[in-house]
Formats: C-alpha cells, sequence, structure tokens
C-alpha cells in the first residue's frame, strides 16, 4: 500500500524520524568534529613519538584499545541518529551548542597546559614534572571532563537521545578505567 504524503508525515512525527535530508547544520557539525578529530591525532601521534623516544613508559592494562573505537564511534552513532530524527528544539540545540565550546575549550586548553605531554595514551616520561597549571590547577583531569561535555553537547545538538546515552555512558565507564590507570602510573614513577 502507498501511503499519502500527510499519512508518511504523521507517521514521521509519530516516530519522530525526519524525512527530509540532515541539515546543514548537523552536517557542519559532524565537518568540524572529525576536523578537530584529525587535528587531535596529528598532534597526540607527534607528543607519543616524542615522550618514547625520551624514555616515556606505557602502562599495562590500558584502555586506550577501546577507546579509539568508542570516541569516534559514539559521535558517529549520533550524527546518524541525529540524521534519522527532527531536530530538536532551539533551545536544546544552544545549550548543546554552549557545553560543546566550552567543553572543547576546556580539552584545548588541557592540551596547550600539558604541551607535547599531551597524547591519546598514557604514557609517563621518567623525571617530568606534574604539570600543575592552567585548568590542572582546578581540576585533576580536565581533559576528560572536555571529551564528556564534547559529547554531552553533540548529543544535545543532534537529538540523539539512544545513542548519545550509550555513548556517554559507555565513554563514561572507559574514561574511569583511564583515569586510574593513570593515576597509578604517575604514582609509580614519582616513586
Amino acid at each position: 500500500m502507498v501511503r499519502s504524503a500527510p499519512e508518511y508525515v504523521s507517521v514521521a512525527l509519530l516516530l519522530r524520524v525526519n524525512p527530509l535530508p540532515p541539515s546543514p547544520l548537523l552536517s557542519a557539525l559532524a565537518l568540524f568534529t572529525v576536523g578537530a578529530m584529525l587535528v587531535e591525532t596529528v598532534r597526540a601521534s607527534a607528543n607519543e613519538r616524542a615522550q618514547r623516544a625520551r624514555g616515556g613508559i606505557e602502562p599495562p592494562g590500558d584502555v586506550y584499545g577501546l577507546m579509539r573505537v568508542a570516541y569516534p564511534g559514539a559521535f558517529l552513532a549520533m550524527f546518524v541518529e541525529g540524521a534519522l530524527r527532527t531536530a530538536p528544539p532551539s533551545a536544546v540545540v544552544v545549550a548543546g551548542a554552549a557545553l560543546f565550546i566550552a567543553a572543547k575549550g576546556l580539552k584545548w586548553w588541557a592540551i596547550l597546559s600539558l604541551g607535547r605531554f599531551w597524547t591519546f595514551r598514557v604514557i609517563v616520561v621518567p623525571g617530568a614534572r606534574l604539570v600543575v597549571g592552567g585548568p590542572y590547577r582546578w581540576l585533576r583531569h580536565p581533559n576528560y571532563v572536555g571529551v564528556m561535555g564534547e559529547l554531552g553537547g553533540v548529543a544535545l545538538m543532534t537529538g540523539a537521545l539512544v545513542s548519545g546515552v550509550v555513548g556517554i555512558a559507555t565513554f563514561g565507564v572507559l574514561v574511569v578505567r583511564r583515569i586510574a590507570i593513570e593515576e597509578r602510573a604517575l604514582r609509580e614513577t614519582a616513586r
């Protein structure tokens, strides 16, 4: 049976499915997010090589392998869900944008404060001093606070009710595990 346009629209509204192609705003957000990830990947890789050259040690048991899939995967799932849903209310999009911008700012403040010590991996260089300036003056792990805020901001802006919650919860568990590994590594090298 072929449905008429009004029936199709009413079914789409009921399921909150967007019958139109993704908005230019959603596409721009996806491109910005992917671009930022690429810039961060290049910077992290260069810093990782430099840290290893200075004798940097990577502790066992890190969850980086899972994080490198879960982080972009969460964004991808949210963008796909956002493309399939109708746009969230403007106030939610604005709140999501504010959260995303603040989170990205905090993350880059942490990255710049760590300088050559910032990487995606946990690598501790023996004898290196603990960074206590910038956002580290107030937060022990500002980079992770920023990452979780990025995920929350995109979830709000895309209206990703399912993948946003799943992505944030999944990545949150990995962050908690990562922080434990990082703290242990820092304690062991401080001895």
